[in-house]
Parts: structure tokens; sequence; C-alpha cells
């Protein structure tokens, strides 16, 4: 049967011939990109500028504070967590001008119940409930918390020095605050890393976090500090100066510091902070037994859920990003910018070269019963493709090696096994966010798509150590 002139068979190759030029074009340019951070990090760590320091001063962890530290918990539903997270809190960062704002919603009793149970009479724990009913987006909640916030310093007279933030199931890390408060005196935003753990019931979803961020905040963020660009802010274990947190809500119309329409406010609030002038730094540190001084979490152990999650953050820095915070102005903010938005685009070719697997297989078939007709490659789309192999086994290798940095040789080993699945995250969490941004642009409103938590590192460690 003949279409247009060609065999379906000959209409296969031509669509297998036309797939191989795209995906490995993209693929090619990814490598390149890649490899340039690569390059800038290596050169980094031999010159010695980018080697991770190590804390020796431990006293810091527990040192009073040089100002009062305002630490902003938002909570819909959480109470299967968050009472963990904040006796945890409370416990590991005993200094006496740190204070917990805990922002619940009037209508999830449970979350506010399991909050006062959790707080054993500390003073320090604030719960604010929402005058409105959940949920709204987390920018919303984070904007409650900073008027409560802004009611208790009009009442004592006396301004935080800083905000930090953090989710419902952060594990936070006992020298976080100190190093936080300290490196402040230098900037005005500080990010520390994010180590998801590893959970046995889930070595292939959860486990693919562990591998992202591994690599992400081992490399990426260490790079993107070193060129002095803007810092996204990962949403947890992150510092913002009062003063300059206080000029991005005068900026704002309505006087409040986070976008409520955002999906991603995080990232924007690092943003913002560089494009207003302010110094960012991405801190990372080890303590004197080589532990990475990091906020620890469960995340999701679901494929839907991942995809969920993953459909937020697409949404929200890629294409959300593009409109609300632009491209910037020099030539390296402009790259790193590319580089957070690239994921519509990469769900994009992932699917194309998982699709055009399909097709070489049939191919492959047909040509095994002679129905099919054989092409050659030129010699420039090989030397593409040996040049997108090599890179995929380069980057294999240094995906191996952040997570066996952080997590051993199996998890290691897991990291490289589980690229796929990274992949097929990624398609499915990239079509859901071009859908769902399009909604939006039909003038549907963005709500707070959370992923719901059951896990909590240290809930795990009490099952680990029974």
């Amino acid at each position: 049967m003949q279409v247009g002139g060609y065999t379906v068979w000959e209409w296969l190759v031509l669509a297998e011939h036309e797939m191989l030029l795209f995906a490995a074009a993209f693929f090619l340019i990814g490598a390149i990109d890649e490899f340039a951070v690569d390059l800038i990090w290596l050169w980094g760590r031999l010159t010695g500028k980018l080697r991770t320091p190590h804390l020796f001063d431990e006293a810091l962890t527990r040192a009073p504070l040089a100002g009062r530290a305002a630490v902003f918990i938002p909570a819909w539903r959480e109470e299967a967590v968050i009472g963990a997270t904040i006796r945890h809190a409370l416990e590991a960062w005993p200094q006496a001008g740190m204070r917990l704002y805990i922002g619940c919603y009037r209508n999830d009793p449970l979350t506010v119940e399991a909050a006062i149970a959790a707080a054993q009479g500390d003073p320090r724990l604030r719960i604010v409930i929402h005058d409105r009913d959940g949920p709204s987006t987390k920018a919303d909640c984070l904007n409650r918390l900073h008027r409560a916030l802004e009611e208790d310093e009009q009442r004592s007279g006396c301004a935080a020095r800083m905000v930090v933030l953090h989710d419902a199931e952060d594990m936070v890390d006992p020298a976080a605050l100190g190093l936080m408060d300290r490196t402040l005196d230098e900037a005005d935003f500080v990010q520390i890393p994010v180590r998801p753990e590893p959970q046995r019931r889930s070595r292939w979803v959860a486990g693919h976090y562990a591998d992202e961020f591994a690599e992400a905040h081992g490399k990426a963020m260490v790079v993107r500090d070193h060129l002095g660009v803007g810092l996204p802010s990962a949403g947890v274990g992150c510092a913002v100066a009062r003063p300059i947190l206080a000029r991005m809500a005068a900026q704002h119309g309505d006087g409040l510091p986070f976008a409520q329409d955002s999906l991603t406010e995080d990232y924007e609030l690092g943003l913002g902070v560089s494009e207003m002038g302010g110094r960012a730094r991405f801190l990372r540190v080890r303590g004197a037994d080589g532990r990475l001084v990091a906020t620890r979490a469960c995340f999701p152990a679901r494929l839907d859920l991942a995809v969920r999650q993953k459909t937020r953050w697409v949404h929200g820095i890629a294409l959300q990003g593009w409109d609300r915070m632009g491209w910037g102005q020099n030539p390296a903010e402009i790259w790193m910018r590319l580089r957070d938005r690239r994921g519509p685009l990469t769900a994009l070719v992932l699917a194309v070269a998982y699709g055009l697997l399909v097709l070489v297989l049939l191919s492959a078939i047909a040509r095994s019963f002679g129905v099919s007709p054989a092409y050659q490659l030129d010699p420039g789309i090989k030397l593409i493709l040996a040049a997108n192999f090599a890179s995929f086994l380069w980057r294999g290798a240094w995906r191996f090696a952040f997570t066996a940095r952080e997590y051993g040789m199996v998890e290691g080993a897991m990291a490289v096994l589980r690229i796929p699945v990274s992949n097929i995250i990624a398609i499915m969490a990239g079509r859901r966010a071009l859908v769902a941004y399009a909604g939006t642009l039909a003038g549907q409103l963005p709500r707070w798509d959370k992923t719901d938590h059951r896990d909590h590192p240290v809930l795990m460690q009490r099952e680990q150590a029974a």
C-alpha cells in the first residue's frame, strides 16, 4: 500500500531519519552545555576554588545568633510529618533567637493539632492560622507567615535578621542555622544543599531524586555560585536577609514578598535577590566528620506523585519563569536561565528519542523480512551519534561519581541504572506542565498541587534503630 507515492515502510524509514536528526542535534547541544559546566567545575576543583570546606568549629551549631531568625514552614494536610519536623527543628536549633512560624489553614484541623502536640510548650513555636480555606498556593501561605512576622516585629520593636524557608517534611541540619547566620554577614541570600534520603521501599522512583540532587547541588549550583549569577532557591534550607525581603515586598503592589500566583516562588526569590543587587551564596560545607551540612528530606516514592511534583517545577520554572523573570543581562545569567528552562524541550527530545528506539526496532524487523528499504547514514550523522554516545558514557560516569560520593558505591551504580527512570518522569512531567500552562493562559488560576508526605527522615531513622 502506498501513501503519497511512498509505501508505509518507506514513510517509516523517512520518519526514523528525521527523528534521528532532531534527537541527535539536540542531544549534542545538551552535551556541549553540560560539558561546559563540567569543565568549569573541574578547573575550580584543580585550582582549589571549588573545594568543599570542612567545618571544624562544631560549637557554631549552638552558638547564639547575631539576630533573630524567623523560620517559615507552610503546611497543608501535613499531619503525618509536621510533628517530626517541629520536634527535630526545636531540638537541633536550640538558639533563643530562632522562632518557628508554622502556617496552617482553618479547614485543616489535623495539621494544627499535630503542630500543637509537637510544640511541647516551647515558646519559640508560633502556629499561624490562615484566614482562608486551603489549599491556596504555597506563596500565599508564606505571605500569611510574613504578615505574622511583621506583626511580631511591630509589637516587639525588634526586626528579624533573616527569614529561613523550609517545608513540612524537612529534617534540618544542626549546623545549618549557625552557618547561614554567619554567612549573612557577607551575603543577602544563602542556600545550603538538599539531600534526598534513600528509601528502601522506593529504590527507583525516590532514588532518582538522590541522583539528581547529588549532581545538581554538588556541581551545577557550585558553578553558579562561582560565576556569581543568580541562585535559584530550593525553597528549603535557604535564608534571606530581612532587609532585602522587605525591599522585595515594597516593590510589589500588595506589599507582600511572594507572588501569590507563582508555582515556584522559591525559584523567583533566589533570582529576585540577585536582580535587586543582593549577593547570593551557595554554601556547601562538610562537618569535621565529613558529613554534608544539608537539609534532608524524603521525596515522593510513587511514580504519579513524582510526576506531579516535577510538573509543578517545570511549569513554574521553565514556563512561568520565562514570563515572570525574563532572561537577565549578562551572558552567564542568560546561559543559566536557559538551563533552568530547558525542561519542556528536554521532555520533547527524550520522547522523540524513545519513540525512535521503537521505530528502529520495527524497521529492523521489517528489513529482516525484506519489506523495508535499508539506508546508509551520512558520515556527519555518524560523527554526531558517536559524540552523543561518548557523551552518554561521560554523563553516566559523572552521575555515578556524584551519587557514590554521597550515598556509596552501590547507590552510585544504581544511579546509572535509574537514568531511564529520570527520563520517563521528565517526559511525563513535561507533557503535564505544558497542558497546565495552557490552562493558565486560558484563565485558570494556579493551585498548590502539593505532594502527599508520609515518610520523614527522623521517622525512618527510628525505624532503622528499632
